[in-house]
């Protein structure tokens, strides 16, 4: 992702000062674990930059078109990412000493740059990534591909699957401890 970075100017110099920072990313593309995804019209983000005494606190929300391969028919799927976004750039390095109480709660800052500068990149990559679906798909209703032919099961009925279910139940039936009593003969 391409540097975003904010200079801190005299609207931020005192402690409760805010700042709109609004933007956009002309970012291509992304990747996700083995999934690689497009930003047809990259990222748009609306961001509050905030003095909050001892830093600065960057919230807001960041929109995204993405464009991927569904995880069940690889066909295009497409979706929409509204991410929070949610930074904390502290002025100063923290006194160890006042945080070592805090063992359990693993603090999370970035810091403001000797320049006078945060970068914003990192916040927005987080949001972005938060947001994008796990298993991605074309809908929610997709039936995949067959697992026999590997025809796309949205576009046709190939009758494997039927087939696959009949097999799975024959295994599960037979698979069942009372399956040996399915010949057993009861006479009277």
């Amino acid at each position: 992702m391409k540097q975003v970075i904010q200079v801190l100017d005299e609207r931020l110099a005192n402690a409760g000062d805010t700042l709109p920072v609004v933007g956009h990313l002309d970012e291509p593309s992304y990747c996700l674990g083995n999934h690689d995804f497009t930003l047809p019209q990259g990222i748009d983000y609306d961001l509050m930059l905030t003095n909050a005494g001892e830093g600065i606190l960057a919230t807001g929300i960041l929109r995204a078109h993405v464009e991927g391969i569904c995880d069940r028919c690889l066909d295009p799927a497409e979706f929409d990412v509204a991410g929070e976004v949610d930074e904390y750039y502290l002025f100063e390095e923290p006194d160890e000493a006042v945080y070592a109480e805090d063992d359990d709660d693993e603090l999370d800052y970035s810091l403001v740059n000797d320049d006078h500068t945060v970068d914003l990149t990192e916040a927005l990559f987080s949001a972005l990534l938060m947001e994008t679906p796990y298993v991605v798909l074309c809908r929610e209703d997709c039936k995949g591909l067959c697992p026999v032919c590997g025809a796309n099961l949205n576009e046709e009925d190939c009758g494997h699957a039927a087939q696959v279910e009949r097999e799975r139940e024959a295994s599960r039936l037979a698979a069942s401890p009372f399956a040996a009593l399915k010949d057993l003969k009861l006479d009277d």
